[in-house]
């Protein structure tokens, strides 16, 4: 039995929905597209902004990339100054250390002289003192990028008219975002990496001494660490005691090593930024303020009984004090350090003691 479909009268009394079932030739009409709500990107704001509230659509759309760590370093300036130490103690190491001397810089040919005739000693002592200036900043550099602390590139500081060539290296770095560890870690690094140059430095320069003859009257002479008088005694028995040691004895390994030795133990002082700054304030906190203070108290007493000796500290200590003696709080002083830091912490504390030539230069 076959079915029958209504007549079109009939089918017009029909419900709409009820003669679309029934129209199979009809195509369905297409379902109406359903909007999705979701939430807007980042910096930008709804068509219709509540009054009151701030427009930020002008903005630009804050993106991934933007989140990661690029800091924008200068690398010209870096680079300048690199070049400019370079001459800087190139020179310095020519003229034996004693730059200003009138003879060498009477005329340009008489510099020229002196460069052709000491160039092997010029470059032994720049390879040498630049080689422990950048491993030490380079401590810091490196654990500065570890825990993504923005810095710059080593600047090295030229001075080609003092017997060192340099005043050192330092790197900017915005401190305040490093927690305790993370400032431990910048300021220890770059101290110890210098050491583990210096120190061979300073034993080969030590090793190669001559001090056969006594230094003149009138000629400057450096003083001896602790760590120096220990070496000398093991490398030169015979001259065990010699404390002072005048340019005319040195060598470019010696002057290399002295400078990182001296550039490391001030570097190392319980105080202020310094490294051993960073490294009181991580290990003690704010205990370390009542063992700056008593630092600098006992600095001015040296000074005042050795006054002849270590008179060139003053500017130093004064510079220090105006900089400010406490060291400022970390972006988190209660992460903890751990043990193996306490221990390397603690241990760097002789480290001025060490290394530090307590009564300077004479003449």
């Amino acid at each position: 039995m076959s079915s029958e479909e209504p007549s079109s009268g009939e089918q017009a009394k029909l419900p709409a929905a009820q003669r679309a079932e029934q129209s199979p030739s009809t195509p369905p009409a297409p379902p109406l597209p359903v909007a999705i709500a979701s939430p807007p990107a980042i910096g930008v704001t709804p068509a219709a902004v509540p009054r009151g509230e701030p427009d930020y659509s002008h903005l630009p759309e804050l993106k991934l990339s933007d989140l990661h760590f690029r800091p924008q370093r200068r690398r010209l300036l870096p680079l300048l100054l690199f070049v400019g130490t370079c001459a800087s103690t190139f020179w310095v190491g020519c003229t034996h250390w004693r730059p200003l001397e009138h003879p060498f810089l009477s005329s340009y040919a008489a510099m020229w002289e002196v460069i052709s005739a000491n160039w092997l000693t010029g470059v032994q002592y720049m390879v040498a003192v630049l080689a422990i200036l950048l491993t030490h900043e380079m401590g810091h550099f490196l654990q500065t990028v570890k825990h993504r602390i923005a810095a710059s590139y080593p600047l090295c500081i030229p001075i080609p008219f003092n017997a060192i060539g340099t005043m050192g290296a330092v790197i900017g770095m915005d401190g305040m975002r490093a927690d305790r560890r993370q400032i431990f870690d910048i300021g220890i690094a770059g101290p110890l990496a210098g050491l583990v140059v210096a120190v061979p430095v300073f034993w080969w320069g030590i090793s190669d001494l001559d001090l056969s003859h006594r230094p003149r009257a009138d000629e400057i002479q450096l003083y001896l660490p602790w760590i120096g008088q220990w070496m000398l005694a093991a490398a030169h028995p015979e001259w065990t005691g010699r404390d002072w040691i005048g340019l005319s004895q040195l060598n470019p390994c010696f002057m290399a090593g002295w400078v990182g030795m001296l550039i490391t133990g001030l570097n190392m002082l319980p105080i202020s930024q310094l490294d051993g700054g960073h490294t009181i304030y991580a290990l003690f906190l704010d205990r370390a303020h009542t063992l700056a203070r008593w630092f600098v108290s006992l600095s001015i007493f040296y000074i005042l009984v050795h006054i002849n000796d270590a008179v060139m500290w003053t500017p130093m200590l004064v510079l220090v004090i105006l900089m400010g003696i406490h060291h400022p709080p970390t972006a988190n002083d209660n992460v903890p350090l751990g043990p193996v830091r306490w221990a390397i912490g603690l241990a760097s504390l002789v480290i001025p003691l060490l290394c530090f030539p307590l009564q300077g230069v004479r003449q």
